[in-house]
């Protein structure tokens, strides 16, 4: 038996499941899904069940039990780039799943119909078969393309037994799209790696380090954050240093922009996965400026865990839904004046930041993996659901 603790912090037993977490992407990359998954799939195995992770083309090797399904070519979807399968062979899925015999597949949706479509139909009538909901849309195309995928794959929607959202934004998204209800189970992460980090860089003395990770595109923002800090600038606030992590198509654009503005940035480059903790926690202020397309923001909760780090973040609907309790720390997205007037305030309010930073520790423990894993081991104990 597998034991866990309940909502109340009471201890339950299970039995161990074997469980398949189908996903039609890569887990080559460190996007937010994937994060889930394996933060997810890490506590499972910790629990004492079976994790088995059925995915597109997949190159990493220190994963175990990757059965990478599909060959995949990349697209940008929704602002972001993906990689989406080419059609599986429906035989050879059905032949893999009765030799597997999985006792839940929990697939991350929305979905193709070349892969995890394919795998739901395959899979056994005692399978019982969860999901989560994981987008928001950046545009009337995305959402009109979801709301056909949704339409194509319609026969597999009707094999799960419950589909969970990672927020509000992504439930109501999920009823537009889908036409399903879902519950709300936020996205979550590995709390204690963050927690933990020592900082990466060294202390700037007299300097508030502000600092962005993500992509650098459009639709992530840091170009409205460097306004915001020229914005600071022309105010002569000048005990502010900022550092830019990230890559993408903006990079130049971006660093001419901060080199003609003369403007206290350094760019970082790519960080990776391992070193991510520490450079939050190298930081006073993290700022988050997308401007749409978030289902949730678990970068946010990443940052907040440090316990030294007040975040900053734009009012769009996914990272609204993780800034509930603390809307002052929310700006319009694009809006480069609530901006600088946010970042000024905290630059300026040393008791202001700190509050801002002790909060965030306390509450993003809310959505460590084993808090919110528990209440989703209740839906893998659902029965399949009727053909």
């Amino acid at each position: 038996m597998v034991k866990s603790c309940d909502d109340m912090g009471n201890t339950v037993s299970k039995t161990p499941q074997k469980i398949g977490i189908v996903f039609d992407d890569s887990l080559d990359k460190p996007d937010g899904v994937q994060q889930y998954i394996l933060s997810l799939g890490g506590w499972l195995v910790r629990e004492g069940h079976e994790v088995h992770y059925l995915v597109g083309q997949t190159s990493r090797t220190d994963i175990d039990n990757v059965h990478a399904l599909s060959r995949n070519v990349n697209v940008t979807f929704n602002g972001n780039q993906l990689s989406i399968p080419l059609p599986i062979s429906t035989k050879k899925t059905k032949q893999f799943l009765m030799a597997q015999k999985f006792d839940v597949l929990h697939v991350q949706v929305p979905y193709s119909p070349w892969l995890a479509h394919k795998v739901i139909l395959a899979a056994p009538q005692g399978t019982t078969i969860v999901g989560t909901f994981h987008i928001v849309a950046f545009s009337k195309f995305v959402q009109l393309a979801t709301r056909c995928l949704a339409i194509w794959t319609k026969r597999s929607t009707q094999r799960f037994a419950a589909i969970v959202s990672v927020s509000t934004a992504a439930k109501a998204y999920a009823r537009a799209t889908y036409k399903v209800s879902t519950d709300v189970l936020p996205n979550v992460f590995d709390y204690s790696r963050f927690h933990s980090a020592q900082p990466l860089l060294p202390v700037a003395p007299g300097k508030i380090r502000i600092m962005f990770l993500g992509r650098l595109v459009e639709r992530k923002g840091c170009q409205y954050l460097l306004e915001a800090v020229g914005m600071l600038k022309a105010k002569g606030i000048h005990n502010v240093e900022v550092v830019i992590c990230g890559k993408g198509p903006l990079a130049t654009k971006l660093r001419d922009y901060v080199k003609v503005n003369n403007l206290p940035v350094t760019f970082a480059g790519f960080v990776s996965e391992a070193d991510k903790p520490g450079y939050y926690a190298s930081a006073d202020i993290a700022v988050f400026p997308s401007t749409g397309g978030e289902s949730f923001g678990i970068v946010l909760l990443e940052a907040m865990a440090s316990g030294r780090t007040a975040v900053l973040a734009a009012s769009n609907s996914g990272y609204a839904s993780v800034m509930e309790p603390r809307s002052d720390l929310l700006f319009p997205p694009k809006d480069v004046t609530s901006l600088a007037a946010r970042l000024e305030n905290l630059i300026k309010n040393d008791s202001d930041r700190k509050h801002a930073a002790a909060w965030g520790a306390t509450y993003s423990r809310e959505f460590d993996v084993p808090a919110v894993g528990v209440k989703l081991l209740k839906y893998y104990e659902l029965p399949p659901a009727s053909s």
